[in-house]
């Protein structure tokens, strides 16, 4: 009878043992970027330890190696993209001001932190090749929320959309390699350029093929 009534006190602990791990996690995480944003792409494990007034030690008590740590960093602008993404896209009063909204987000996010971006599709940080790519997992992301919200937008208008999700998917493609070069070129156009000339060039095509059917 004692040891039932004992488990609940294990557990509770156990839980915020978890808890805590979670949220030191997160704060590792928090100065891993500051890091990157200080560093640049290229930061090392002593430099995000530093960041976090702590040692490689204790960073490699919560992260198992280095492409751990980068995954969580990962994960972490991956969750803020898709944040950035659908608040701009619930604002757009279309499907040509979404497709403008998403694009937006996504260059000005790149903008206003180039050496985290750098880091996530770079991963120079690491020395061998990752077991999972996340930046494919980024570029789903954000191609799922623009075909969500182009498809949503079509259907109001009565267009076409039977093919939005694969185009959507398409678009993002174009849209983060222009991202990446342009984010590259020392004599690069303001962002508002590269948003206002990508949608024209994504929505000209867009806009011709899920127009709305014909009635005979």
């Amino acid at each position: 009878m004692d040891v039932i009534e004992d488990q609940p006190v294990a557990d509770g602990r156990t839980t915020r043992w978890a808890e805590h791990r979670r949220r030191r996690r997160e704060e590792l995480v928090t100065a891993a970027l500051r890091a990157i944003t200080a560093k640049g792409a290229g930061v090392g494990m002593d430099e995000v330890a530093a960041a976090a007034g702590t040692s490689k030690t204790v960073l490699y008590r919560h992260f198992t190696d280095k492409e751990d740590l980068y995954l969580a960093v990962a994960e972490r602008v991956n969750s803020r993209i898709l944040r950035e993404l659908g608040q701009a896209s619930r604002t757009a009063g279309g499907p040509r001001e979404a497709l403008a909204a998403i694009i937006g987000a996504y260059v000005h996010l790149v903008e206003a932190d180039p050496e985290v971006y750098r880091f996530v599709v770079q991963h120079p940080f690491l020395e061998r090749p990752l077991s999972s790519d996340p930046v494919q997992r980024i570029s789903a992301t954000v191609a799922d929320e623009t075909a969500r919200t182009i498809t949503a937008q079509l259907r109001v208008g009565g267009a076409r959309d039977s093919s939005a999700d694969p185009l959507a998917h398409g678009l993002i493609a174009m849209i983060r390699t222009a991202a990446d070069r342009w984010i590259s070129s020392p004599d690069r156009v303001p962002a508002d350029t590269l948003v206002h000339d990508l949608t024209q060039l994504a929505w000209g095509g867009l806009a011709a093929v899920l127009a709305p059917e014909e009635t005979p």
